[in-house]
């Protein structure tokens, strides 16, 4: 099987224009990009894919002792890369997604040009040691995992009006609930685990290429202390904070995400 079956990719756009990949969060697919990535489809070859485990993709191709690392995430992209021949590729990533954008940019410069990285943390975990605020305890962390493996749907109808900021009427709420719901239980507690718990400071610091930051001013999930963080600590960054509620502007304010990144992508 090759990776374009695997991850059920997408490819829409002009052949031959430049490149731009979108890597969705934890919980979600492809279709969390609905109301963003048609926008660049008249200028750039846009590309969409299920992370392993996620939405359309194989569900057996997922082996927790492989995915207990985002590097093999990271792999996955670069797969799709190479399968399309992509180069002087942009890639935008939501929340976890975006750390798999990075390390996929790190591994691969002569592939990746530039990154957009949606709601991006490096570490949801505090770490008073260094003086870093993620977010969260540890205990905190625990109690929020722990509740997704013994209680699936409870945790996706719990989560879902957290991280879009609205009521869980509102139709963004709802898609993410659902999203949330379809995927199966035993990867979602497995990828959880391996999302809240993931510290990639290091390689947030050795950012190989530009990376535009994309961040809620009031954003339940990662504080603006994480964002003022990688405003100082990642090479060639550009902090954007979007007047906007919740962790999922592409869903929520997705005009102004795509207004934000055509100002600093230069695509009119």
């Amino acid at each position: 099987m090759t990776a374009i079956e695997r991850n059920n990719v997408s490819v829409d756009g002009p052949e031959g224009a430049r490149p731009m990949v979108f890597v969705h969060g934890f919980g979600c697919d492809r279709s969390m990009w609905r109301d963003v990535a048609p926008a660049f489809a008249q200028t750039h070859r846009v590309i969409t894919f299920d992370l392993t485990g996620m939405g359309g993709s194989d569900l057996s191709a997922y082996e927790p002792r492989r995915y207990a690392d985002l590097q093999t995430h990271a792999d996955d992209l670069l797969e799709i890369l190479e399968e399309l021949s992509l180069r002087d590729v942009c890639i935008t990533g939501h929340s976890i997604g975006a750390s798999i954008a990075l390390l996929a940019a790190n591994r691969a410069p002569d592939r990746v040009s530039q990154l957009v990285m949606v709601s991006p943390s490096p570490a949801f975990l505090d770490d008073t040691g260094a003086g870093y605020r993620g977010g969260f305890a540890r205990e905190e962390i625990e109690g929020l995992v722990g509740l997704l493996e013994e209680n699936h749907l409870g945790w996706s109808m719990q989560m879902a009006p957290t991280l879009t900021g609205q009521p869980g009427e509102a139709p963004s709420t709802e898609t993410l609930t659902q999203s949330f719901c379809r995927t199966d239980p035993e990867i979602a507690g497995h990828f959880g685990r391996v999302t809240f718990f993931s510290d990639r400071r290091a390689d947030f610091e050795h950012a190989a290429c530009p990376v535009l930051i994309l961040h809620c001013s009031d954003d339940a999930l990662v504080p603006m202390d994480v964002a003022e963080w990688m405003r100082t600590h990642v090479p060639g960054a550009t902090l954007e904070v979007l007047d906007a509620t919740g962790h999922c502007p592409h869903m929520t304010v997705p005009g102004e995400v795509v207004e934000t990144m055509r100002t600093h992508l230069g695509t009119g």
